[in-house]
């Protein structure tokens, strides 16, 4: 059973997330919260395996409450899925840089959102690769409309600790590939794939996928615009 937590300032959105969740077999709703405080506290009491987060809520915001359970060593198996009105809200490739393991559009097809609960859970980035390159193309590179990202120095002296191979991989990661399209394309097996892919995080301190696609940005191994 994958347990959700539903974090949004309107009651009636979060009745109709819980109808849907609550209507499939692999699913439950086990906390609502109205706001961003209550959604970090009802996380640390209930432990829900994926968090749906709505990034603008009064007093503590998503973003904040993303960054507090992303940093709280007791909720390292929790995942945190932003919900935003626009694709390209301000605030998205913020939310993936504190820990997010993705972002759903609030008009998702309800099939789509159910498929991205069950996607986080196992372990993979809720990110398309086109609507990411777009985010980080917006806001992530030089003359942006985000917040200052690290220097691409300080990123490039963390991939130092990497092998080729392990680099190569991150690459393909941050082009939206997952571990059998990964394996795919170096040739080698699903297995080797996620073990490279686990390395490479373990090294960065990534706490998955999705901030190794926000590291590649930004340390210039990708840069918007070099994918079709």
């Amino acid at each position: 059973m994958i347990r959700v937590l539903l974090a949004d300032d309107q009651a009636l959105v979060r009745a109709g997330f819980r109808a849907l969740i609550d209507a499939e077999p692999d699913l439950e709703v086990v906390a609502e919260a109205a706001d961003g405080l209550a959604a970090v506290q009802l996380t640390r009491q209930t432990r829900p395996d994926v968090v749906l987060m709505d990034i603008r809520m009064p007093g503590v915001d998503g973003l904040e409450a993303t960054r507090r359970i992303a940093a709280d060593p007791d909720l390292t198996a929790t995942r945190v899925v932003i919900l935003t009105t626009f694709e390209l809200d301000e605030y998205v490739f913020e939310a993936l840089r504190t820990g997010a393991s993705g972002f759903l559009v609030k008009d998702t097809e309800p099939v789509d959102l159910l498929r991205g609960v069950r996607a986080v859970a196992a372990g993979d980035a809720l990110l398309s690769p086109s609507v990411t390159r777009r985010v980080i193309g917006e806001f992530a590179t030089p003359g942006g409309r985000g917040r200052p990202t690290r220097p691409p120095e300080d990123a490039e002296r963390r991939l130092h600790q990497l092998t080729d191979r392990e680099r190569e991989v991150m690459v393909l990661v941050g082009e939206g590939l997952s571990n059998d399209e990964i394996a795919a394309r170096l040739v080698i097996s699903p297995a080797t794939a996620k073990t490279h892919v686990s390395r490479t995080m373990v090294k960065l301190g990534a706490r998955d996928r999705a901030q190794l696609v926000v590291l590649a940005y930004e340390a210039g191994l990708i840069r918007p615009g070099w994918l079709a």
